[in-house]
């Protein structure tokens, strides 16, 4: 809770870590200064790409007392604008799922030799962000929760899995160790509502710990503020729920 009398200031930066495969990338991290020991949160960026959106969230959750990191999941298809190398990627068909929970279990790992952690990482991710929060929550070990905010193709049908792209997130379900939550639009194709449902369904199923919201007049990206399909009321909540529910699970 911030009252005006306390001190404030946040160290945000651009550094390296180990990724996937021992290999170094880049990544943007934040953290709140001050004492005592902080959570933590890893940012899964989505496929418009290591872009000005996700540096802004990463400084934000920093801003709410998360030291926070957010890999550059794009690092290997070279250098360019955000803009430019999503492009390649996309035509590409993505980053598999294997190199993006390698990267992102990096970055678990990178801030748990931090001194100044309280123990306690969660994730984060939007879009292809959130489909592979989902998998890295699934599949690497140690995260202790996750926040899937719209993320597609967690549920797949079998014609839709590729070479990069071998298992659906849902199968993975049952691994899941922590608890999950999810923000949706009533108006997004991926995923639909239906697929939510599906999701969801395999979560009760399997006993898990989970909070979905789905918000009307809200479809894909509605946190996005220079976007035409951002939605100012369905983000502030969202935001709010966001932070509530790592308080809860992270503080």
């Amino acid at each position: 809770m911030y009252t005006t009398d306390m001190y404030e200031g946040v160290l945000a930066e651009t550094v390296t870590m180990t990724g996937a495969n021992g290999e170094t990338i880049n990544a943007y991290m934040a953290r709140p200064l001050g004492e005592g020991k902080f959570p933590a949160m890893v940012l899964a960026h989505h496929m418009p790409g290591w872009d000005e959106w996700y540096r802004e969230a990463t400084y934000k959750f920093a801003h709410h007392g998360y030291v926070t990191i957010s890999p550059n999941l794009y690092f290997r298809a070279g250098h360019g604008t955000p803009e430019d190398v999503a492009a390649k990627v996309r035509a590409d068909g993505g980053v598999s799922d294997d190199q993006a929970v390698g990267d992102l279990e990096g970055a678990l790992k990178h801030l748990r030799e931090l001194d100044y952690i309280n123990g306690k990482v969660g994730i984060f991710g939007t879009c292809s962000g959130g489909r592979h929060a989902y998998l890295a929550a699934c599949r690497a070990k140690g995260f202790d929760a996750i926040v899937d905010c719209w993320g597609g193709n967690v549920v797949m049908a079998p014609e839709k899995l590729t070479a990069k792209m071998p298992v659906s997130p849902l199968d993975h379900t049952r691994d899941l160790p922590c608890p999950i939550l999810g923000l949706f639009g009533e108006e997004d194709s991926s995923p639909t509502p239906d697929q939510v449902k599906i999701h969801e369904a395999e979560l009760k199923k399997q006993g898990k710990n989970y909070e979905f919201h789905m918000y009307p007049n809200a479809g894909h990206g509605f946190f996005y503020y220079h976007r035409p399909n951002y939605r100012q009321e369905q983000a502030v909540d969202g935001w709010q729920k966001v932070f509530t529910f790592l308080e809860k699970h992270l503080a």
